[in-house]
């Protein structure tokens, strides 16, 4: 899931994998894989970058899982890349 934030400043997490497509029209429209279109405050290279950083997070939990090494889960407070370890 990714942050965004709806126009008015609303904010709302999204599931990265059922992201079809981003554009600048000029507002930023997310499009879902089931058509659903969202107006959101970011523009697309942010998009394009929190869903990178969502995708290289679960590969690096992935591989920590398969080595065996205990789990953790981090909450995102909503900034770029300003993580807080949970309990």
């Amino acid at each position: 899931m990714i942050l965004v934030h709806r126009l008015r400043g609303e904010p709302m997490f999204i599931n990265a994998d059922l992201i079809a497509s981003i554009e600048a029209t000029p507002d930023t429209v997310v499009t879902m894989v089931d058509n659903r279109r969202l107006v959101v405050q970011e523009v697309p290279e942010v998009l394009v970058a929190r869903v990178q950083e969502f995708r290289a997070a679960l590969l690096v939990a992935a591989s920590k899982y398969r080595s065996g090494e205990r789990g953790h889960l981090f909450l995102i407070n909503g900034e770029d890349s300003d993580l807080e370890e949970a309990d």
